[in-house]
């Protein structure tokens, strides 16, 4: 199922939920057919600004090379990799990166290959291997690259992309934080992604629990009260979209940088992380109890 760059269109466009789904066949689902090329690209709405940063090649590129960089590896690794490249690539504005039908383009369009590479299922005894529909047209936290650059977005901590890195090797973060509102406030961002960091939080069903006491906090407690927070600095977002044309390809062995839009407030993390510390400790987390069981001292 690759697509040949030189047979794909020069710029990104937008293909609607409904063109998608009509063109998602169990025969695509299950990597035994093709997207029709031609045909989504007739269906689909052009770009209307030339900048690069809606150019095809950097974006086919950037895939290419992750499929060949992680060809070998757990493909669920690829996601730390990519997601802070592909935010890098692709220099959105959090309007556009809202819109359904530029991802819908990228997956169906530009490359469905990745997205069987990445999401194929292993099947089971009564069903076969297959991609879910959501994987190619859902919602920001399922769809193949929507989910990657909103973690991107989200996780990252102005021009560092360290954090990113950090929530994306969780695919519990992905899977459920990434979907909460709350995900929204940037020190509560960072403040779970220093639970990460510091081994405070580890497993998936550790993850789990966070998630679940600081979505059920969050409807009584006013985060941006406790650990207020400006946000990013419009005008310096913007000019880091502007620039796209004189940036050069996103490194491979090294993170690039993201928009020098402002930190963190680091005031504002550490009293997030003590909170979600607070709650952390109060969470139900199954097996929790055996396993610090497991970890005390044995007395001599």
């Amino acid at each position: 199922m690759s697509r040949n760059i030189e047979d794909l269109p020069e710029q990104l466009g937008r293909l609607g939920d409904g063109t998608a789904a009509k063109n998602l066949s169990r025969g695509v689902l299950a990597g035994q057919e093709v997207p029709p090329l031609v045909a989504l690209v007739r269906s689909s709405n052009p770009v209307e600004e030339a900048a690069s940063r809606w150019k095809v090649r950097p974006l086919r590129e950037l895939v290419d090379d992750t499929v060949r960089l992680h060809a070998e590896s757990d493909r669920t690794r690829a996601d730390a990799w990519l997601a802070p490249r592909l935010h890098s690539t692709l220099r959105l504005t959090r309007a556009e990166a809202a819109d359904s039908a530029l991802w819908n383009f990228v997956a169906l369009v530009v490359a469905p290959d990745y997205v069987l590479w990445r999401h194929l299922s292993k099947g089971t005894a009564t069903k076969g291997p297959a991609v879910t529909a959501d994987r190619f047209c859902g919602p920001h936290y399922k769809q193949a690259f929507a989910r990657l650059w909103w973690a991107a977005e989200l996780f990252r901590d102005g021009t560092d992309y360290r954090p990113v890195v950090t929530a994306c090797r969780n695919q519990d973060i992905l899977n459920t934080v990434l979907r909460l509102d709350v995900i929204d406030h940037r020190p509560t961002a960072r403040a779970v992604t220093r639970l990460l960091e510091e081994r405070t939080v580890r497993t998936g069903r550790e993850v789990n629990a966070l998630a679940t006491a600081v979505n059920t906090a969050g409807s009584t407690l006013m985060y941006d009260v406790l650990a207020p927070d400006e946000g990013p600095d419009a005008e310096a977002l913007r000019h880091w979209i502007d620039e796209c044309d004189l940036a050069p390809p996103v490194p491979r062995e090294a993170l690039p940088d993201g928009p020098d839009d402002g930190e963190v407030p680091h005031g504002a993390v550490d009293r997030m992380v003590k909170q979600l510390e607070t709650l952390f400790a109060e969470a139900p987390v199954r097996g929790r109890e055996h396993l610090d069981t497991a970890e005390a001292p044995h007395g001599g």
